[in-house]
């Protein structure tokens, strides 16, 4: 199904007497009231579109379906593109300690908390949020296609004074100038570090180190392995944001996308991620984060999460070489564990994992770290086809 996302091309459909079906998304109609009741769209959709009542009506009479966006949501149910920080952070106050709290993003969280999180208080909230994670799958799926993804999993409670912070932002910037696409959970911590490596690959690393060391200083008393629950936490990050712009022409150069959810809606996104894919659902975002990232994974010191990620992005390894359909390619990506003492000692997955891919194609793209090259070396020297499947 062809999709149409602009209006030439809505005209240019109209024109050709709608000889094909397509996907219309998120075009204000009203204007081609006439035009549509002149027609029959069976089989098309019409996705977070405005349109009159007559052409809404005309659509769904012809066979064709309208999901319209609702005045009484505060989310959209359909968006043709991901999020961008600036809409996220829309309504932001840094003169306000609590600026956060005036966001579209919070305002959402508030909503998503009030209308029940996991269990939806009505069947209208939980359609209405599949919807709505169902085109930030699409938007998603589209910015990445022919990307090379790399992702970084990591805790949410690195602060940005952690040495490790620094090494995550380091390695993220360098592998985003080799050309790879970084996509993390999106949140704080070792995710944000991510993206303020990515936002930085333009800069020097110099600038880059600048940047970190004027956001790490936290206001006295503040709890340790929080530090997004700091009051200043967005506002320090929301300076360093305005003084160090990307450089005008590279955009594309500096892209990553931030892969959070509503679910941990307490944990406020980061604005470094230059493309946010925000769901209700965790489910699919945490499986969708990990299936995406075809040129591996980087699991920096983390928590339960982190320990997640790594058994689920295990597991597809794992089954990849049982793929026995033609068409689809399944890949064993590498899995590096970055960080010894922790992977070892404080989290002891090491030996585990070991023992676990043993015999396996994956255990040739595992590996256990503390350097900073040898991690970007496994990701560029990574051939995809070498272990795709089926052969």
């Amino acid at each position: 199904m062809k999709e149409i996302e602009s209006l030439s091309e809505f005209k240019d459909w109209l024109h050709k007497g709608i000889n094909y079906e397509a996907a219309v998304k998120n075009l204000d109609l009203i204007p081609f009231e006439k035009e549509i009741l002149n027609h029959k769209f069976n089989g098309s959709l019409f996705l977070g579109c405005e349109l009159s009542q007559h052409a809404a009506g005309c659509i769904t009479c012809s066979d064709g379906m309208v999901i319209s966006n609702r005045d009484d949501i505060l989310f959209e149910l359909h968006r043709s593109k991901l999020y961008t920080p600036m809409e996220l952070f829309k309504g932001f106050d840094i003169q306000n300690k609590d600026g956060y709290k005036s966001t579209y993003d919070y305002k959402v969280y508030e909503d998503y908390v009030k209308s029940g999180m996991e269990t939806p208080n009505s069947i209208l909230v939980s359609l209405t949020r599949r919807l709505h994670d169902h085109s930030i799958t699409d938007a998603l799926q589209e910015i990445i296609s022919g990307r090379k993804v790399v992702a970084i999993m990591g805790g949410h409670s690195m602060e940005r004074n952690d040495p490790y912070y620094f090494t995550i932002a380091k390695i993220a910037r360098t592998l985003t100038q080799k050309g790879f696409l970084m996509v993390s959970g999106g949140g704080p911590g070792a995710m944000e570090a991510t993206h303020v490596g990515a936002y930085f690959a333009a800069r020097t690393e110099k600038e880059m180190e600048s940047a970190i060391n004027e956001m790490k200083v936290r206001p006295e008393g503040a709890a340790i392995g929080k530090e997004y629950t700091d009051k200043d936490w967005l506002h320090r990050a929301w300076e360093v944001y305005h003084k160090y712009p990307i450089p005008k022409g590279k955009e594309k150069e500096s892209m990553s996308i931030g892969i959070p959810t509503w679910l941990y809606g307490h944990e406020p996104p980061t604005i470094f991620a230059t493309q946010i894919a925000k769901y209700f659902a965790n489910s699919i975002r945490e499986d969708g984060l990990v299936t995406i990232a075809k040129h591996g994974i980087i699991f920096a010191p983390g928590s339960a999460g982190t320990t997640q990620e790594i058994f689920q992005d295990c597991t597809q390894n794992h089954y990849a070489p049982y793929n026995t359909i033609e068409s689809v390619k399944k890949h064993i990506s590498p899995m590096i564990l970055f960080g010894i003492d922790h992977w070892t000692k404080k989290r002891p997955l090491w030996d585990f994992m070991q023992i676990i891919s043993k015999d396996q194609p994956c255990s040739e793209l595992l590996s256990l770290t503390e350097d900073t090259d040898e991690a970007i070396e496994k990701i560029v020297s990574y051939e995809p086809e070498k272990y795709s499947f089926p052969r």
